[in-house]
């Protein structure tokens, strides 16, 4: 509740008698100038937090292991007499009233995820398809009621089956001509690129990735097939190959023997979100991966990427100086997509290498 001004005496009095009412031990904790803190518990462990700030907050939390219907609707009920309370006796003056949904706590299924600029998503997760720890991360599959699969590594949503929006962005959004053409993708464990580009008619396509994950690619061949199709069931094909193999030395095999492509794409990591010195390596193999990309990217080349969440103004400030600091002159371009599953606007950049003029 949000009061013009709090009386947090009469708050407190006018609340009272509903946690009694429940059989609830009350205890006080006043700070004077700064409201109360009371605390009700009930013998079967549920118990409320009745925080009243002398500025016009009034914060109720209430917490219950009910795991069934009657126990959800016994928290409603309270609350209900609670909010009906509160109107009672601060009609004119309450600015706002808001309920959140119960949160889960400790449930088999972990529904909440936080988005990439620190706002937690409440998804439809109705399922656990596939859970594991491989040497370098853990590897979570989800199922959703609206974006299907969910490819989740180590706590960060990566790829749904919803998401076609962000392989065709990372792509190109469909201005390029793949035919014929030579394609590295640095990256992509989920196979949604490879499966998409495949479809193109390409020359050849590589994949490869820094401590390329095999578990990855086994969970997604068996549970994202709507993703990746049957692109990863065999690491050859007619027109492609997947390397198990870290990028960084492969790009330098590439750079040394002069093998060049038509099209570099980079599906590795976003962008860096800390700009903290302790993140410093982690822009340095940003830029040694741009560096060396640049090295096999044809004069007329294409580099895609995708950057990060469109609200991380800052850090995709900061990735766009680091293209300027490239042993070569590059130029670049960006566009904005919505990701279904991301919940958030996603920038995705187009580099290419600048023509000098002779």
């Amino acid at each position: 509740f949000s009061l013009n001004l709090a009386d947090c005496n009469a708050v407190l009095k006018a609340l009272q008698p509903i946690f009694q009412e429940q059989g609830m031990t009350e205890t006080v904790h006043n700070w004077e100038d700064h409201g109360y803190l009371v605390t009700y518990i009930k013998k079967n462990g549920s118990f409320a937090n009745l925080r009243i700030h002398p500025h016009g907050l009034v914060l109720v939390d209430l917490q219950s292991y009910n795991d069934h219907m009657k126990g959800r609707e016994e928290v409603d009920q309270l609350l209900n007499k609670v909010e009906e309370r509160m109107k009672e006796l601060f009609h004119g003056n309450i600015k706002r009233v808001k309920r959140l949904p119960a949160i889960l706590r400790g449930g088999v299924i972990d529904r909440y995820w936080p988005t990439a600029d620190g706002r937690l998503v409440e998804y439809d997760i109705d399922e656990v398809v596939y859970d594991e720890d491989s040497p370098f991360q853990n590897i979570k599959i989800l199922h959703s009621k609206q974006f299907g699969n969910i490819l989740i590594l180590s706590g960060d949503v990566n790829l749904a089956e919803s998401d076609l929006a962000y392989t065709q962005a990372i792509m190109g959004s469909g201005k390029e001509d793949y035919t014929g053409k030579e394609v590295l993708i640095l990256g992509g464990g989920d196979g949604g690129i490879l499966c998409e580009i495949v479809k193109l008619k390409p020359k050849m396509v590589t994949m490869v990735a820094s401590n390329i994950d095999q578990m990855v690619i086994d969970g997604c061949k068996k549970h994202m097939r709507k993703t990746c199709g049957d692109v990863l069931d065999n690491l050859k094909g007619e027109c492609y190959q997947v390397l198990i193999e870290d990028c960084i030395p492969v790009l330098k095999r590439y750079a040394k023997e002069g093998r060049m492509f038509d099209y570099v794409i980079n599906d590795l990591t976003a962008v860096p979100i800390s700009t903290s010195p302790e993140e410093d390596s982690t822009w340095e193999f940003l830029r040694l991966i741009l560096d060396l990309s640049m090295k096999v990217l044809k004069q007329d080349g294409k580099y895609f990427t995708q950057g990060n969440c469109i609200n991380l103004t800052d850090a995709l400030t900061l990735y766009e100086e680091q293209l300027s600091r490239l042993y070569c002159p590059v130029e670049f371009s960006k566009e904005t997509v919505c990701v279904p599953s991301y919940m958030e606007l996603w920038v995705f950049y187009t580099i290419w290498k600048k023509q000098t003029d002779i």
